[in-house]
């Protein structure tokens, strides 16, 4: 397993389409551990194979109640309902953050480091990750549906907020 550097806004490769995985090997499995690796590094909730650099439909996202990385490959939304707000924020936008409404209710399909497919459905946070991460393998930014990005304080009584309820 090795760290690799999260590229930042600006960078083509997060504006590119992910090409489809077809081959399931070492090297596909040494992704999926560095973006392992990276991901818990930089705290975040989950990362793309573009903000490192390789454009593969590959992404892992971190299960809120497992505390476990899902690994994703070749993934697709198999189904949305309901509708959620609230801010979001991106290793590839470090210390920004902005309003973002997504789906409450997700189910995907994907493949596993093998190859075999699974489906899994997410609700609240993991749905957000789930779309948010599905998104950069289409080369799109969380950018592209806020109005504006919000101040530290926004952020933080947004969060404060959270908590109490």
């Amino acid at each position: 397993m090795a760290l690799r550097k999260i590229v930042e806004q600006g960078e083509k490769c997060l504006t590119k389409v992910c090409r489809p995985v077809t081959e399931f090997n070492p090297r596909l499995h040494a992704l999926l551990d560095d973006l392992a690796e990276t991901l818990s590094e930089a705290g975040g909730a989950g990362l793309a194979a573009p903000q490192v650099g390789i454009l593969r439909r590959v992404c892992i996202v971190m299960d809120e109640e497992t505390e476990e990385y899902i690994e994703l490959v070749n993934p697709e939304i198999l189904f949305q309902k309901g509708e959620q707000t609230g801010p979001e924020g991106c290793l590839s936008l470090p210390g920004k953050w902005g309003l973002v409404t997504r789906p409450n209710q997700v189910r995907i399909r994907a493949q596993d480091r093998d190859g075999n497919w699974f489906e899994m459905e997410g609700e609240g946070l993991m749905a957000r990750c789930f779309c948010h991460e599905l998104e950069h393998l289409d080369g799109h930014l969380y950018t592209e549906r806020i109005d504006r990005f919000l101040t530290e304080e926004e952020v933080e009584a947004y969060f404060e907020q959270e908590e109490v309820q």
